[in-house]
C-alpha cells in the first residue's frame, strides 16, 4: 500500500498548488524566525501575534474592532461583539497550553476550546460537548448545510483518529484540514468559527512550524476578507481536489500574510517604536 493511499491528509500535500503553497509558507516562516529581533524578544512577538490573531478571528465572526481598541479595553464581560473579542483572546491564550492534550485527545482540546469561548454565555448543558439532534446552531459567517448530529460525532471521531495516527502530511496541510472540517461540522451549538481557527492555531504550533506561535493565520484570514473565506470554504465543502486545493492555497495564504504582520512586528521592535 502506498503512503499517500494509507494517509489521506498526505495525499492531499501532492495536489497541484499544494506544493507550491507549502513551500512558500515554509520559507516565509523561516525567514521571520530568522530576524534579529527573535533572538532577543521573541516572547513580545508572540504576544503581539497573539493579540492581533485574536482580533483577526474575531473580525471574522462579526466583531470587527480596531486593533487599538481591543489593546485598550480590559472588560469584555458583556454580550454581543464585546463577547466574541473576549472568547477569541481567551481561546488565542488557551492554545498554546494544550499541545500536550492535543496530540492524546483532540476531542478533549475542542470541547475545551468550546468551553473556553462561550464563557457562561451559552445556554447551560450545551457548552463543551458536540450539538444533540433539533439543537440550534448561532454561526454568523458560514451558511453552508448543516450535517446532523449522527454525522457530526462520526466526522469527529474520524478526525480523532487522522490526528491520532500521525501523519507525513505538511503542517499547512493539517491545519488547513482541521480548520475546514471544524467549520463544515460546526459540531457545537456556538463559536465554531472561532473554535476552528484556534485549532488550526494549535496544529501549526505543535507541528514545529511555528513553535513560538508568531505566525497568526487569524491575521491572514481577516485580511483576505470574509467573502474570500466563504468563498475558499466552499471549495473545501465540494471535496473535490481542486476545491481542497483552494482552500489549502487560501489558508496557505493566510499563513503568510500572518508571518507578514510580525514581520511588521520585528521591525517596529528593531526601531524602538512598538
Amino acid at each position: 500500500m502506498s503512503t499517500t493511499a494509507s494517509d489521506p491528509l498526505a495525499a492531499l500535500g501532492t495536489l497541484p498548488g499544494v506544493v507550491d503553497a507549502v513551500d512558500s509558507v515554509r520559507k516565509a516562516v523561516d525567514r521571520v524566525y530568522g530576524h534579529r529581533v527573535m533572538r532577543r524578544r521573541s516572547n513580545e512577538v508572540t504576544a503581539e501575534a497573539a493579540l492581533r490573531g485574536a482580533r483577526g478571528s474575531a473580525a471574522l465572526s462579526g466583531a470587527d474592532w480596531n486593533l487599538e481598541e481591543v489593546r485598550r479595553r480590559t472588560d469584555f464581560s458583556g454580550e454581543g461583539e464585546a463577547h466574541v473579542i473576549g472568547a477569541a483572546l481567551r481561546l488565542t491564550a488557551e492554545a498554546g497550553q494544550l499541545l500536550s492534550i492535543w496530540r492524546q485527545s483532540p476531542l478533549r482540546v475542542l470541547a475545551r476550546l468550546h468551553l473556553v469561548a462561550a464563557g457562561g454565555a451559552a445556554p447551560e448543558g450545551t457548552v463543551g460537548r458536540p450539538r444533540l439532534a433539533g439543537e440550534p446552531v448561532d454561526e454568523p459567517l458560514i451558511e453552508a448545510p448543516l450535517p446532523d448530529a449522527e454525522e457530526v460525532a462520526g466526522r469527529l471521531e474520524g478526525l480523532s483518529g487522522l490526528i491520532l495516527s500521525g501523519t507525513a502530511a505538511p503542517a499547512l496541510v493539517t491545519a488547513a484540514v482541521v480548520h475546514g472540517e471544524l467549520l463544515a461540522l460546526r459540531p457545537f451549538g456556538s463559536y465554531n468559527g472561532l473554535v476552528a481557527r484556534t485549532a488550526e492555531r494549535i496544529v501549526l504550533i505543535g507541528s514545529g512550524l511555528d513553535p513560538k506561535s508568531i505566525c497568526p493565520a487569524e491575521v491572514g484570514h481577516a485580511e483576505q476578507g470574509r467573502v474570500a473565506y466563504v468563498a475558499a470554504f466552499e471549495g473545501y465543502l465540494s471535496g473535490t481536489p481542486e476545491g481542497m486545493a483552494a482552500w489549502i492555497a487560501h489558508c496557505g495564504r493566510a499563513v503568510e500574510l500572518g508571518v507578514r504582520e510580525s514581520t511588521a512586528v520585528c521591525e517596529a521592535l528593531q526601531r524602538g517604536a512598538a
